[in-house]
């Protein structure tokens, strides 16, 4: 039982995350997305037949360093006993990058260049995620990043649950893990706006400590 209620938890908590983080650099740092990366090469052609300049092409940066990350995690889960030391270097990641981001600005040198090594190094970060999901399926109740098979499933189980009633009671558990991850997403899509909007990448600390506490969090248990 305790188990399951760190799964909810766990994925609540990643959910969560991933649309902060998503949203802060989208807000923050040039309308990059940092879990969802493929939602980049829209960003980027959209910017491209607006007659936008160099500074469109970073954003095809972010699928290499996605990928680079994913390796990565590959690489610390085949030497880790800990399923959860991907997510403490994916705080990690975080933490620097929001110390980072207000240590530039207060030196006053926050320039478009440090905005964007902030941004890629959140992009590492949500690679580490993303790994772990794949790695780790059985740690969450879906996906934690990317919200579309999660939203699929949702209205595959509702549809069950309307013609069905409540009899079923495992399409019942599946439809409440989906809206688990569906709804920590949105919360952290709208914490993440208010954040990136009115204090910057500098945020990025906070889903960071969060994610670092996790990993304590499961080291001890």
């Amino acid at each position: 039982m305790e188990i399951q209620k760190n799964i909810w938890y766990v994925t609540l908590l990643l959910t969560m995350i991933a649309g902060y983080c998503d949203t802060v650099t989208f807000v923050a740092a040039d309308s990059i997305f940092s879990a969802h990366v493929t939602g980049n090469f829209i960003v980027f052609a959209y910017q491209i037949i607006k007659g936008s300049d160099l500074h469109a092409w970073v954003k095809l940066l972010t699928f290499p360093v996605f990928i680079m990350a994913v390796i990565v995690g590959g690489r610390i889960a085949l030497k880790s006993v800990n399923h959860y030391t991907i997510l403490f270097w994916e705080g990690v990641l975080l933490v620097l990058s929001g110390i980072a981001a207000y240590t530039f600005g207060f030196l006053e040198i926050f320039s478009e260049w440090a905005m964007y090594t902030v941004a890629m190094t959140t992009v590492f970060a949500m690679g580490l995620q993303n790994a772990f999901g794949k790695l780790y399926a059985k740690e969450t109740h879906g996906p934690t990043t990317m919200m579309t098979g999660n939203v699929t499933q949702a209205s595959l189980d509702l549809g069950n649950l309307l013609k069905n009633g409540l009899k079923d009671a495992e399409v019942l558990l599946s439809f409440k893990k989906q809206l688990v991850t569906i709804i920590g997403f949105l919360v952290g899509c709208f914490l993440g706006a208010v954040a990136g909007k009115f204090f910057g990448l500098g945020t990025l600390v906070f889903p960071g400590a969060a994610m670092i506490i996790c990993y304590w969090y499961h080291r001890e248990n």
